[in-house]
């Protein structure tokens, strides 16, 4: 009796990272198929070091399976971003998937600010996300999905996009966070679930300095960027999600950089984050 056969990686990247003195470095680093990095830089001279992911491919396709494991020992400082946005074409009968995991040490932290999720006419996409991290680790992941450009200029043209997050602190359950959008079977654009506007977007925060006096400051700033609608939620621990309806990306990250900012201001005292793309 032989088991099911294991789909081949389109693309793997693994790294390790760790300080060495004043900087934050890769100890160790893997990346096969597709996906590779950019040269590390140094934005501030705080020490945290920024990686960017890169897909020569220039797009996911039908199949296409991507793995990302990234690993943060004790102590590390990272911003982590891709290239550009992720375009998911047309995947027929099938679909792609991307499996992330992250591991935070004791005093680690992380900014995961990927470029947009773009799914285009019949796509298929799924993406996993599991997060393990010290409690005195500190995260934040930010995510921004868009349908791409139809033909027929209809909004919602992609079949399905599912996405699950699920974040342990101390080994404990923190979090599960799942979304499920599938334009193919439902149009999702009504009152209770996109209520008209084609963009979403979640950034989840963990940190053991949240509490309720930061949780106002950033329910705050959600009523000053444009016409996004926005929600946030208290998790059990120190942490929270902000999810975010709209329909211009450049809207949603703006939000999403002013939540960010706002973070470090408290946390570090470093400048928003630039990430020098263009």
């Amino acid at each position: 009796m032989t088991g099911a056969a294991v789909p081949a990686l389109t693309g793997e990247l693994a790294l390790t990272l760790a300080p060495r003195g004043r900087r934050t470095v890769a100890v160790a680093q893997r990346h096969a198929g597709t996906l590779q990095t950019l040269r590390p830089m140094y934005l501030d001279d705080s020490g945290q070091v920024t990686y960017h992911v890169v897909n020569p491919g220039g797009g996911c396709l039908r199949g296409d399976t991507y793995a990302i494991d990234i690993d943060l020992q004790a102590d590390a400082r990272a911003v982590v971003t891709t290239q550009s946005a992720t375009k998911v074409y047309r995947t027929p009968g099938g679909g792609a998937a991307q499996h992330m995991r992250i591991r935070l040490g004791a005093g680690a932290v992380l900014e995961y600010v990927p470029d947009a999720l773009i799914l285009y006419r019949e796509a298929t996409y799924r993406q996993t996300c599991t997060v393990e991290l010290d409690p005195s680790a500190s995260l934040v992941l930010a995510e921004v999905v868009t349908p791409g450009w139809s033909p027929d200029g209809a909004r919602f043209r992609y079949d399905e996009l599912r996405m699950r997050t699920e974040i342990r602190r101390g080994g404990e359950l923190l979090a599960v966070d799942n979304l499920l959008i599938e334009p193919g079977r439902a149009d999702p654009s009504g009152i209770g679930f996109l209520d008209g506007r084609t963009h979403v977007g979640s950034l989840t925060a963990v940190d053991p300095r949240i509490d309720e006096d930061l949780l106002d400051e950033v329910h705050a700033l959600t009523g000053t960027v444009g016409t996004v609608r926005s929600g946030l939620t208290a998790l059990a621990g120190p942490g929270f999600v902000l999810r975010c309806l709209g329909d211009d990306t450049a809207e949603l990250t703006g939000l999403f950089d002013a939540v960010i900012a706002l973070l470090r201001s408290r946390w570090t005292g470093q400048a928003p984050m630039n990430l020098r793309k263009y």
